[in-house]
């Protein structure tokens, strides 16, 4: 069975002595529990794994009878460590509350149990975490799944990657399209605005947040005026309810609105956004058209291509904590600006279809960034691109 990447990482930190719970997120779909499960054989000490999928959500009182077990457990065993895994833990509410408690009594008491906790919805679990985990705990984010892995895993060519996206439960799917985009809809996006936002977050308007997302899908790698996005939508209220409802749609893994680039955060905050899905397979499993007529209509094809470029920067964004912008001043234009401290690298995407463009220019002139690349004809051809880690762009 395909190993990601980051079950060594999360095997190294278990080697450690304890120091900080290892939090996983990430989400639905991109194999959090299936590395888990592959991790577990390859562990010497005792351990248990739970869900809290279908545990009630004010039953805050069973992850303190499953942390008693635990302690039981280790005693019992005689062993010097004992791990316990948590999956879902943003189900339970006041779940970082209980966890703190828990946590800082075996610290106490100098009790040898290790903790990994998994979830799907980063903004929930990142709030408890901040609120009141500070300082006790190391996040690995599991992102969608890159080019390289789906190559690997399921020997997907780049046009399957491009189409289809990153989602490895639905691979074995796609020979029949209308039962691959069914999966994709019903249970990877439906699942995920019902279960990871709407039941565990306070949305007024639910109609509004799912059709903000099919736009977002719609427009994906293009920018609108929030004023545009609620002339397309009804009862959208303002644009301070849009932009908190592309927040949830980002933290759960969904669709992001890029921010504009401008060297300065009040200005970036204040811009227009760039639509972004963060895997192709939330375009093209909306869409009419089949693959065999994409891959062979240049328009449709190199407004995929550039969106699964931004779909691997984005993702990478969130592991290699940088921050991913567009940049615009009237008719200039940069597909994508990526910053890591004082360090900015413009990046645009030619498709076969698509002219030259003055906006490379304008925007080194501007901004020095450390270095301008061209993706696409002329350019890194796309498919050796989404095979690189993007933070290997400030080191070379």
């Amino acid at each position: 069975m395909f190993e990601r990447a980051e079950l060594k990482l999360v095997k190294a930190r278990l080697e450690e002595p304890r120091k900080f719970i290892q939090v996983i997120v990430g989400p639905r779909q991109v194999g959090k529990t299936t590395m888990i499960i592959q991790l577990l054989p390859q562990l010497s000490i005792p351990k248990v794994y739970e869900s809290a999928d279908a545990i009630s959500a004010t039953n805050s009182a069973w992850l303190i009878q499953l942390w008693e077990s635990a302690r039981l457990r280790l005693k019992a065993s005689g062993a010097t460590e004992f791990l316990l895994i948590i999956d879902e833990i943003q189900k339970i509410d006041n779940w970082s509350e209980v966890v703190k408690q828990q946590w800082d009594r075996d610290t106490r008491e100098n009790t040898n149990i290790k903790v990994i906790l998994l979830g799907s919805s980063r903004l929930l679990i990142q709030k408890g975490l901040t609120e009141s985990l500070a300082g006790r705990f190391e996040t690995i984010y599991l992102g969608h799944w890159s080019y390289t892995e789906m190559q690997s895993a399921f020997g997907w060519s780049i046009e399957q990657y491009v189409y289809f996206g990153g989602y490895p439960g639905s691979a074995s799917l796609i020979e029949t399209e209308d039962r691959w985009m069914n999966y994709i809809k019903d249970s990877l996006i439906e699942t995920s605005i019902s279960k990871d936002i709407l039941m565990l977050t306070r949305v007024d308007k639910p109609a509004l947040l799912k059709r903000l997302f099919e736009l977002g899908c719609i427009y994906s790698g293009q920018i609108l005026s929030y004023t545009k996005i609620i002339g397309q939508l009804q009862d959208a209220g303002n644009t301070t309810t849009l932009a908190n409802y592309l927040k949830l749609l980002s933290d759960s893994g969904l669709l992001s609105g890029l921010d504009k680039y401008a060297g300065d955060i009040i200005r970036k905050r204040g811009s227009s956004p760039k639509f972004q899905v963060h895997n192709n397979a939330l375009i093209t499993s909306q869409s009419n058209t089949s693959y065999e007529k994409t891959i062979i209509n240049p328009e449709l094809w190199g407004r995929l291509v550039e969106s699964s470029v931004g779909a691997h920067l984005i993702n990478h964004s969130f592991s290699e904590r940088y921050n991913l912008y567009y940049w615009r001043d009237g008719n200039y234009e940069v597909d994508f600006a990526i910053e890591k401290g004082n360090e900015v690298i413009g990046l645009e995407v030619k498709s076969g279809m698509r002219a030259e463009n003055a906006g490379m220019g304008v925007f080194e002139e501007r901004f020095h960034p450390e270095k301008i690349l061209l993706v696409g004809t002329g350019g890194i051809p796309f498919d050796e691109f989404l095979k690189i880690n993007p933070k290997e762009l400030f080191n070379s």
